[in-house]
């Protein structure tokens, strides 16, 4: 995904854990953040949970091969609007692409 963004011209910062993420949106302005549904940490849902209480206007994408787009969960945090979009995996570049 790095490669992907990065092609595209944006600026890429790579983090492993929600611990990170959270540390860095306090001292850093982003303007979207694509996270993994499953974190060595926390779950990306209550990532972007928390991530919404700091910066509500920072869009997050959830990436998951764990979860789909029809997915209950999913949809409720897309009406909730803790997470911008969601995007499948496997995902094609354009999947990717098409957020920015």
């Amino acid at each position: 995904m790095k490669r992907i963004l990065s092609s595209a011209g944006g600026s890429v910062v790579t983090l492993q854990t929600g611990g990170e993420v959270l540390s860095l949106i306090k001292s850093h302005a982003f303007g979207r953040v694509f996270m993994d549904a499953k974190l060595p940490d926390i779950e990306g849902l209550e990532l972007a949970r928390q991530v919404h209480k700091l910066v509500p206007s920072l869009q997050v994408v959830l990436v998951s091969g764990y979860y789909y787009k029809d997915d209950p969960t999913i949809q409720q945090a897309l009406s909730a609007g803790l997470i911008y979009d969601f995007i499948a995996k496997p995902f094609t570049h354009n999947d990717i692409l098409k957020m920015l």
